[in-house]
């Protein structure tokens, strides 16, 4: 996509890295739309940000996608780039009993809103000469991490479906490219936004734009690039060896040797 002079929807735009791409997106002078659950939160990344606008979403909620699509729609007819970067992630163990509701509010959030969110502007981005769909996945969607095998198979899904939606809107004025994150620090599941083993967010957005910009459909740095090169008939001996260095030492970015 395009790095400047776009109209910008980014879901889960209040926190972590999708805050941290509006604010990247926004200083390079685009005007950029941030939704999510907390209005509260939203406004406080608005109010340091003159000229960035919020709204209101639940992602989880069809109806409530279709009406604020339409007032975007409608207030914002050069809407041109969607990024939906909404997700959660809950701890779960698949060797026993889970619990029902965090699995439908991982697989609503992550996957369900993801493809509802599209699906409610596709056409709208089709009018455009110049659009892009931008997915937030993960690393895990190649590799998953056992301790939210849930989360990582979300991911691994929306990962197949951005590939099925670029090849159907191949010759269209629609970009699709997917963004994949290694282990950076937000709040994400729990986590600590100052670990230490952490790519910051501010690194990582710095990292990605001009990969991004480039047009490659798949954004990976430099630390997630060993995520995506174990992929193949071997890849569960790098499973096992990423999860017994996350039983060992917590959540990481170091090299795994398979």
């Amino acid at each position: 996509m395009r790095l400047t002079d776009n109209t910008i929807l980014i879901t889960g735009g209040g926190t972590g890295i999708g805050r941290g791409l509006a604010r990247a997106l926004h200083a390079r002078g685009n005007k950029v739309i941030i939704a999510g659950l907390d209005l509260g939160e939203l406004n406080v990344v608005v109010a340091g940000n003159p000229g960035m606008a919020a709204v209101k979403l639940d992602i989880r909620d069809a109806g409530e996608i279709q009406r604020v699509a339409k007032g975007l729609i409608s207030q914002y007819p050069e809407l041109n780039v969607l990024i939906n970067n909404a997700g959660v992630m809950y701890r779960d163990d698949v060797a026993g009993p889970i619990d029902d509701g965090k699995v439908s509010d991982t697989i609503n959030t992550n996957l369900i809103g993801s493809i509802r969110s599209t699906a409610a502007l596709v056409e709208h981005l089709k009018t455009r000469p110049e659009a892009a769909i931008v997915y937030t996945s993960s690393t895990l969607g190649f590799i998953p991490i056992s301790l939210f095998a849930v989360y990582s198979a979300t991911k691994a899904a929306l990962h197949s479906y951005a590939m099925s939606q670029r090849f159907q809107l191949r010759g269209t004025s629609v970009k699709v490219q997917e963004i994949n994150p290694p282990y950076v620090g937000t709040r994400l599941g729990g986590g600590n936004p100052d670990d230490p083993r952490a790519m910051t967010v501010d690194d990582f957005v710095d990292e990605l734009l001009p990969i991004l910009g480039s047009d490659a459909n798949e954004v990976i740095v430099k630390l997630a690039q060993q995520y995506r090169e174990h992929t193949g008939p071997d890849e569960y001996k790098f499973v096992v060896a990423f999860n017994e260095v996350i039983k060992r030492v917590g959540p990481t970015n170091e090299p795994i040797a398979p």
